[in-house]
C-alpha cells in the first residue's frame, strides 16, 4: 500500500479531505449539501459568475433547494462551503467530483465538450494524492478513453499517484421519497485501489454504495436505467396514440393494469420526454454501439416515438380547434407548465418548449404560465418568454388551454370552468366531466 493511498484513505475516513465539486447545478449542488452535512469542507467550481456570487451570499437559484440550506454553510463563523470560478484552486482539493452537462450535438451525437474541457483543467492542476470522480452521464469507455490518458500525461500513475472512478448521478429534482442520502450509489474504479477509495468516499454521504468491476460497467448501468424508462414511456406513448384511435382512455387502461401485483410497472404517457437524462442518454449508447458495428434498433425506435409526441399533441390541438370552428393560424393558445415535470423549475429538454416552437411555426399566438418558471429562456429554441398571469381575465381570452405540465398548484376544475377549450396531455383533469376537455 503506497503512502499516497494511505494518506488519502485516512483523510477521507476522518472527513478531513477537502472536496471539490465542478458544476453547481441540479446534480452538483445536492452533493455539495451532502458533503457539508457530513462535516466535510467543500469548494464548488462553476463557470457562471452569477451562480458563484449567489451561492457565496447563501442564496440558492434552484427552487427545490431552499436558501436556508445554503446560508449556514457560508457563514463567517465556520464556513464549510465556498464557490469559485478560479480553477487553479483545484490544487486545494483532495477529491474532485465532475458534475458537468453532457448534452447532444445538433446531429444527435454525444457532446463531451464540457467533460473534456473540465478534464483538461483538472490535468493542468493535478497533483499526487487526488481522487477524481466523474458523475456526468456518458457512454461506456469515457472514463478510460478520455479522462485516464489526460491525467497520465504528466507522468502520474492511476491507482498509485492519483485515483479515478466513475459514479453516475441519480438525482431526480423534486422527488421527496428518495434523497441523495437514501439513493444507492454505484461506483466503478480505474484500478482496485481507485474503487476502494471511491467507495469509501461515497459511503460517507449515502446509505449504500454498490461497487462494480469497472468504470465501463458503472457507465453502462446508468444508461440502462434511463433507457429502461425511455423504452417503457415510448411504449405507453404509442399505446396512447392507438387508444386515441380506438376511442379508449389510456390512463384508465393503465390504472386497471397496475392492479396486477406482479410483472407490471406503471409508466405514463405525456407530450414528450424531458429532463437532462431520458431524452439524451439513449443516444449516447446508440452512438457508441456503432463503433462495434451494432444497431440499437429497439432503443432508437423508442427515441423516435418519444421525439414525435409533441407533433401528435399539436395535431390534437389543431383538431380540437377545428371542431370549435377555429383555425390554428391566429389561434391564441395558453400553455400551462414549461418545466419538464410537475412541481420543479427545471426546463431542460422540456417537451413544452417543442410544443411552443411547433405551434408558433403553424401560426398560433402562444403564451405560457408556470408558477415555477417566471422566465423561460431557450437558446436552442431561440426564444425568451415570461410567464403570463393566470386569472379569470386572462384565461378566457385564449382559444385553447394546453396542459403540458401538471403542477399541483393548478386548480384544474377552475381552469376547465374558465377556459374555452382544454387539451390535456397529462390526465390532470381526471374526474372532471366537461365537453371542453380533449385528451392528447
Amino acid at each position: 500500500m503506497t503512502r499516497t493511498y494511505e494518506k488519502l484513505f485516512v483523510s477521507i475516513e476522518k472527513k478531513e479531505a477537502r472536496i471539490g465539486i465542478i458544476g453547481l447545478g441540479y446534480v452538483g449542488l445536492p452533493i455539495v449539501l451532502r458533503f457539508c452535512e457530513e462535516g466535510f469542507r467543500v469548494i464548488g467550481f462553476d463557470v457562471d459568475p452569477a451562480k458563484v456570487a449567489s451561492l457565496n451570499k447563501g442564496k440558492s437559484y434552484i427552487r427545490h433547494i431552499p436558501s436556508e440550506k445554503i446560508a449556514p454553510l457560508v457563514g463567517k463563523k465556520s464556513p464549510r462551503f465556498a464557490a469559485t470560478a478560479d480553477m487553479s484552486r483545484l490544487t486545494e482539493a483532495d477529491v474532485i467530483i465532475i458534475c458537468v452537462p453532457t448534452p447532444l450535438s445538433d446531429k444527435r451525437e454525444p457532446d463531451l465538450t464540457y467533460v473534456e474541457n473540465t478534464a483538461k483543467e483538472i490535468a493542468r492542476y493535478l497533483r499526487r494524492g487526488q481522487l477524481i470522480s466523474l458523475e456526468s452521464t456518458t457512454y461506456p469507455g469515457t472514463t478510460d478513453e478520455l479522462l485516464l490518458p489526460l491525467f497520465k500525461k504528466n507522468g502520474l500513475k492511476a491507482g498509485t499517484d492519483f485515483f479515478l472512478v466513475f459514479s453516475p448521478e441519480r438525482e431526480d429534482p423534486g422527488r421527496i421519497n428518495f434523497t441523495t442520502k437514501t439513493t444507492p450509489k454505484i461506483v466503478g474504479g480505474a484500478t482496485p485501489r481507485c474503487l476502494k477509495l471511491g467507495s469509501l468516499l461515497y459511503s460517507k454521504i449515502v446509505d449504500r454504495v454498490v461497487s462494480v468491476s469497472s468504470t465501463r460497467v458503472a457507465e453502462m448501468s446508468k444508461l440502462l436505467e434511463n433507457i429502461y424508462r425511455s423504452v417503457n414511456i415510448a411504449l405507453v406513448n404509442e399505446l396512447k396514440m392507438l387508444c386515441d384511435r380506438m376511442g379508449l382512455d389510456i390512463w384508465e387502461v393503465i390504472e386497471a393494469s397496475k392492479t396486477k401485483p406482479f410483472g407490471f410497472e406503471a409508466f405514463y404517457p405525456g407530450p414528450g420526454l424531458g429532463g437532462h437524462c431520458i431524452p439524451i442518454d439513449p443516444f449516447y449508447l446508440t452512438w457508441k454501439a456503432r463503433e462495434y458495428d451494432f444497431s440499437t434498433r429497439f432503443i432508437e425506435l423508442a427515441g423516435e416515438i418519444n421525439t414525435n409526441m409533441p407533433y401528435f399533441v399539436v395535431q390534437k390541438v389543431i383538431e380540437a380547434l377545428n371542431n370549435n370552428g377555429k383555425s390554428i393560424r391566429g389561434a391564441r393558445i395558453m400553455i400551462l407548465g414549461v418545466a419538464y415535470k410537475k412541481n420543479v423549475d427545471d426546463m431542460r429538454e422540456s417537451p413544452a418548449l417543442e410544443l411552443i416552437r411547433i405551434l408558433k411555426e403553424k401560426g398560433a399566438k402562444v403564451d405560457y404560465n408556470d408558477p415555477h418558471v417566471p422566465l423561460a429562456v431557450s437558446h436552442r429554441k431561440a426564444f425568451r418568454m415570461r410567464s403570463t398571469p393566470l386569472n379569470r381575465n386572462t384565461i378566457g381570452r385564449y382559444d385553447c388551454t394546453l396542459i403540458a405540465t401538471d403542477h399541483s398548484s393548478y386548480d384544474y376544475g377552475w381552469i376547465v370552468d374558465n377556459s374555452r377549450l382544454v387539451v390535456d396531455t397529462r390526465n390532470a383533469t381526471a374526474g372532471i366531466r366537461s365537453k371542453k376537455i380533449v385528451k392528447a
